[in-house]
């Protein structure tokens, strides 16, 4: 008898719970650590000096210092901890002024929030920065805080500048570890990215390669002053990163190579691992490669740039002034500067953020003023965690929000409790502390569970009231969930009219005019300065994409119809992609030794990337195009003319 079939088992859609699964990240001892101590040793002074309110408030100020030291490099978690505290000083400064002035306090917090939202938009640090201006602010306005009104930024301040202290002890003998250490990482991803070429691992490891190359450089250049005294430190590191940019560009050659002729001689990667032992160990020196010979172009390009880095990276003392560092260096202040402001004034991205974050917070405020909310700032600070622009989908983190917190809240029932107040609130606050950065890099809502029992446990220390808090809290988180859904998402048109190709239209032009800059002009003849432009132009572009396909995978976690529209375009994603790397090798190949494409051959490859991303800009529904694109099918151009026409044949449903 033939068994009955099982019913199919119903489960939710991958946008609804693709957040919920733990990263695989490694737990951070150090930030461990850091976070127990931070939080917990203000609350013991507090409590032995008979002062414990004061005590919350400079743990509260260490807990944003906590959340905001995600950088590597000291000179910049300097800057990451340090100025976010200042915009925290000034929000809980505003906060604290229009504490009980009603629709005062409605006014000047939406306020803040549209200033908030808008310098978000700069860059990381302005992010943090405008989200302790309006946590703050929110904090100062709904809780008491001490007389006089000076009294709660500087005892937030002292919380920061507490874990800065604690930061900043490893400096004297971990002063450039995370800098080698970073370059030293990009060199193994280029190994990787070689050991995989001919397989179809080999774009994931390229990815690899450009995240970790994106990371480094950052690390070395972000905040280095430009003066002619440089570091030598840094100017080593930095030519020695430079040196990579070769060996990435050879991949994508010797990615055609290993699919035709076999994988690559094992001495090659293992070659990159030494070079990166020697990054990270800073051994100097005559190196020693052992290397089969090249044959083929794309081989010489490989034994070329890796004889080029084993150089480098060997050389004790680089010449400052012949380390080229255009490749990622800032521009000088002012400039930067005028271009912020311009971007935060004059952006339509900046004033819809601020707009939507001001929005929703006004209504949080007019809500818990017109009816009775307990503890009623919790309400206005999940809307400001949940629209958070670089977090994520506001879907999937009102969601995820909505899930930690009662993770949270069961966490903190436990301790309000069983544990009584007083002394006992140190070992406890140890080990809740302990958990943020641990819980951090498993996913948004980790992070949530672990941050709401400590602001809650902080919150009882300053009003009191115990088990009382856990149930408002839970009402509040809700509330605030639903206000950024309904008005920061449901009713908001660019969640359902968002023109998610524009910004790969964006790079699909960006890469038309690199086919234009790589095999035409005097970058194609050789000319030094116009090769580093082609150069710069290649890293801008494979960072340009990185971007577009982080935020295309941010669209993927967005309900119907965003996130469908988003899975139907992520093909053309990768195609953009191949189609660099298919740039990339055919131009390394020429340079050596493979014959030169026809100019008509170029333009008409260049030609047809520009009709591709005028339809992306034009149409929400993806059309085929059959692409003819003739040329030499044994030329150094085919491979890209077979990725130029695999994208323009790419279709898709309607999705208007």
């Amino acid at each position: 008898m033939a068994r009955p079939a099982r019913p199919a088992r119903v489960a939710p859609p991958v946008w609804l719970t693709a957040g919920l699964k733990p990263a695989p990240a490694p737990v951070p001892w150090a930030a461990v650590l850091r976070a127990a101590v931070a939080l917990a040793a203000p609350l013991a002074v507090g409590l032995a000096a008979g002062q414990p309110a004061y005590g919350a408030l400079v743990s509260m100020g260490a807990l944003s210092g906590v959340i905001g030291d995600t950088a590597d490099a000291y000179r910049m978690r300097v800057f990451n901890i340090a100025v976010p505290q200042l915009f925290g000083a000034v929000g809980v400064t505003l906060g604290t002024l229009v504490f009980g002035h009603g629709w005062l306090a409605v006014a000047a917090l939406t306020l803040v929030a549209l200033v908030s939202g808008m310098i978000s938009s700069i860059g990381a640090v302005a992010s943090v920065s405008g989200l302790l201006l309006l946590l703050n602010a929110v904090v100062g306005a709904g809780l008491p805080m001490p007389d006089p009104w000076w009294k709660a930024p500087v005892l937030l301040g002292l919380g920061g500048l507490f874990v800065l202290a604690l930061t900043l002890l490893g400096w004297p003998l971990r002063r450039a570890v995370p800098e080698r250490s970073a370059v030293a990482a990009t060199y193994r991803a280029v190994a990787d990215l070689y050991e995989a070429t001919g397989t179809s691992a080999y774009d994931e490891k390229r990815q690899a390669v450009t995240a970790s190359l994106n990371q480094a450089y950052d690390l070395i250049l972000a905040h280095r002053a430009r003066q002619h005294g440089r570091a030598p430190s840094l100017v080593r590191l930095l030519a020695q990163l430079n040196v990579v940019i070769p060996l990435a560009e050879a991949a994508p050659a010797a990615h055609l190579r290993a699919r035709l002729h076999g994988p690559l001689p094992a001495e090659i990667p293992a070659a990159v691992r030494e070079l990166a032992d020697a990054v990270e160990e800073g051994r100097t020196g005559t190196p020693v490669l052992d290397l089969p010979p090249p044959e083929r172009p794309s081989e010489k390009a490989v034994d070329h740039a890796l004889r080029y880095a084993a150089t480098v990276v060997h050389k004790a003392d680089p010449d400052p002034y012949n380390v080229d560092d255009r490749l990622g260096r800032p521009a000088a202040l002012r400039v930067r500067v005028r271009r912020t402001t311009r971007a935060v004034l004059f952006s339509g991205a900046s004033w819809r953020y601020g707009l939507r974050l001001a929005l929703c917070i006004g209504l949080a405020q007019a809500l818990v003023s017109l009816i009775a909310v307990p503890r009623s700032y919790w309400v206005a600070l999940t809307v400001t965690f949940v629209l958070k622009p670089d977090f994520g989908s506001v879907f999937s983190r009102a969601v995820l929000r909505a899930f930690g917190t009662a993770l949270g809240l069961l966490l903190a029932a436990l301790v309000l409790a069983e544990v009584p107040r007083g002394w006992w609130d140190v070992p406890v606050m140890c080990v809740l502390a302990a958990l943020i950065p641990a819980f951090s890099a498993k996913g948004y809502a980790f992070q949530t569970a672990a941050i709401t029992p400590v602001i809650l446990l902080l919150s009882d220390t300053l009003n009191q009231q115990g088990f009382g808090l856990v149930m408002p809290r839970l009402y509040d988180s809700l509330i605030g969930c639903g206000i950024a859904l309904i008005a920061g998402y449901l009713l908001w048109p660019e969640s359902w009219h968002t023109r998610i190709g524009d910004r790969l239209a964006d790079a699909v032009a960006d890469t038309a005019a690199y086919v234009s800059l790589a095999f035409t002009g005097d970058a194609f003849s050789g000319d030094g300065a116009d090769q580093g432009a082609r150069l710069r132009a290649r890293r801008k572009l494979y960072r340009d994409l990185s971007t577009v396909r982080s935020e295309f995978q941010r669209a993927l976690t967005e309900p119907p119809p965003t996130g469908t529209r988003a899975a139907a375009w992520w093909p053309l994603v990768v195609a953009a992609e191949r189609i660099v790397d298919a740039t990339t090798a055919a131009r390394i190949r020429t340079d050596h030794g493979a014959p030169a494409p026809d100019p008509d051959e170029v333009a008409a490859v260049e030609r047809e990337l520009r009709e591709l991303a005028h339809g992306l800009r034009e149409s929400e529904t993806l059309v085929e195009v059959r692409a003819e694109l003739p040329g030499d099918e044994n030329g150094v151009l085919a491979p890209l003319r077979q990725e130029v026409r695999a994208a323009r044949a790419i279709a898709g449903p309607d999705l208007r």
